[in-house]
């Protein structure tokens, strides 16, 4: 038995029962765009809040917990995730409208929320449709696109800590910047309200049309991909900094910097995490060389390297 398994073992012994659904050793390339990483020792499913709450409230502080949406902007490393990786249900997709404010659940994807607001005639949500990922996700990284982000129409936000208290937050709670927030990163997303304003469904469906289009037309969209690889650094743009380095089409294995956007990297056929990553480095690397800038991740990497049986990274 090795020291991976004796771990799990440990976790798998302090978990709390549950009303939802408790897997052990789940793939998670399965369910990330990039498709690559490692498995989960526990993937928990909440029914719903109080489930979620009371899972919290007795689960010991030295098990890890790791909130996952759809994956779009993850990287999960080879060696996978230890303790438990919790996935919102259908019952955190939940949306309604309170006049021109909409109430949604942190786990709806942000496509759907954009449309769902567009058949309300509800305008300021467009830019969702241009985000592959889901409302936690969006809070956890003030996601935005095309000129707005989730600071410019979040009301409040209900979070979870890591003992399983609820907490509404404002704007000003979450410490806002650009692609980043501040709340902990073990803090759980339930729920968002967002401020919208009256429209016409037509006019908005127009917009996110274009949005699509744009998207289609810069974007690998139809590769495995996870969304803009590094942040823009203040006054420059990220693919304009990779691009002069010689990044766009750099390859290592099958781990490729798109030539259609070079702010992208596509998995190609059978890339591996660490090939994801060595060759997002790399071009990190050469533009801190040639133009003392740093890129900032702006895909999350999460998880172990790969290991061997005598527990050394490989």
């Amino acid at each position: 038995m090795n020291d991976m398994t004796l771990i799990q073992n440990e976790y798998r012994e302090k978990l709390p029962e549950v009303r939802g659904r408790i897997r052990e050793n789940v793939r998670l390339d399965k369910v990330t765009w990039f498709q690559v990483g490692g498995p989960a020792d526990f993937v928990f499913k909440p029914e719903d809040e109080a489930d979620l709450s009371e899972f919290l409230t007795n689960l010991p502080f030295d098990v890890p917990i790791l909130a996952l949406g759809v994956g779009s902007n993850l990287l999960i490393r080879d060696g996978g995730v230890r303790g438990v990786v919790l996935r919102l249900g259908r019952h955190f997709t939940k949306m309604k409208t309170e006049g021109t404010r909409l109430v949604v659940g942190a786990g709806a994807l942000d496509g759907n929320v954009a449309r769902f607001a567009a058949d309300a005639a509800l305008e300021g949500a467009e830019f969702l449709s241009g985000i592959p990922g889901s409302i936690g996700g969006a809070l956890r990284m003030n996601a935005g696109a095309y000129g707005t982000d989730m600071s410019e129409i979040l009301v409040s936000a209900v979070a979870y800590d890591r003992q399983g208290m609820r907490h509404v937050l404002m704007p000003e709670d979450m410490g806002f910047a650009y692609r980043h927030c501040e709340i902990p990163k073990d803090w759980i997303f339930t729920q968002a309200t967002l401020q919208l304003s009256a429209g016409s469904t037509e006019e908005i469906l127009a917009r996110m049309s274009d949005i699509s289009r744009n998207r289609e037309e810069s974007q690998p969209v139809r590769s495995r991909t996870g969304g803009s690889t590094f942040a823009n650094p203040p006054g420059k743009k990220a693919w304009e900094l990779i691009e002069s380095v010689g990044g766009r089409g750099l390859q290592i294995g099958d781990a490729k910097i798109s030539d259609k956007h070079c702010n992208f990297i596509i998995n190609t056929g059978t890339a591996t995490a660490a090939d994801l990553e060595a060759v997002g480095e790399e071009v990190r690397r050469r533009v801190f060389e040639t133009h003392d800038v740093l890129l900032r991740w702006e895909i999350v990497r999460l998880g172990e390297s790969e290991l061997d049986l005598e527990g050394t990274v490989t």
